[in-house]
């Protein structure tokens, strides 16, 4: 009687409710047949109605176990969306704190001009005269005008005399009309370059050989 009971209890859920409808069937066949037998035929009748109730009662724990799972796995699932919404949230919230922190403006880089080399002393020892720093009139060849005209092109300094080219100081030239075309500016960038390094021996000695600046 045990064995049998636990035989039916290791049926799988979904094959109990299968299982009471066929023994149902066969009972209810059985019934009509029983009636007309005596009481040697009423323990076989109880033993399949306890195995009918055996059945049921599987049945609603089954069903039962079923419903708990399905709770359960909702609850995990909603569990789950509340973690994954909180961590989204905050995620926002960082991205925002960020955005809105206030950015730290580097300070410019203040360019520091190189100290002049220019020695009025030395220079004044070596011509007999004063001399003003980037005074271009000191370049042999260059006068007053010639002087306005190299202002004229950003051209106030000796350095940036020395790196004009000859064809640039002719352009020079020639934007002042016909009569500064006549100038020879081959040596003027040279000379400059002299001045702007406080050469002034050498730029004299030089300037003694040449004629006009050619």
């Amino acid at each position: 009687m045990n064995l049998s009971l636990n035989i039916f209890s290791s049926i799988p859920c979904w094959l109990i409710p299968l299982l009471v409808g066929a023994i149902c069937a066969i009972l209810g066949y059985l019934l009509g047949k029983l009636s007309s037998s005596g009481n040697t035929n009423t323990v076989d009748l109880d033993v399949y109605k306890n195995r009918i109730s055996k059945l049921e009662t599987d049945l609603a724990a089954c069903q039962s176990s079923k419903a708990s799972v399905s709770r359960s796995s909702g609850a995990g699932n909603t569990v789950s969306s509340f973690a994954a919404g909180a961590a989204t949230s905050a995620a926002v919230k960082t991205e925002v704190a960020a955005s809105a922190a206030p950015v730290r403006q580097s300070k410019p880089v203040e360019v520091v001009p190189p100290k002049s080399t220019f020695d009025a002393v030395a220079a004044k020892a070596v011509f007999g005269k004063k001399i003003k720093e980037d005074d271009l009139t000191v370049v042999e060849g260059i006068g007053p005008k010639i002087k306005e005209l190299f202002h004229n092109h950003e051209v106030t300094t000796w350095a940036a005399l020395a790196s004009c080219s000859v064809e640039k100081c002719q352009e020079v030239l020639k934007s002042g009309g016909k009569r500064f075309e006549m100038h020879k500016p081959g040596t003027w960038p040279r000379q400059a370059d002299l001045a702007a390094k406080g050469l002034w021996k050498e730029l004299n000695d030089w300037q003694d050989q040449l004629d006009g600046g050619k």
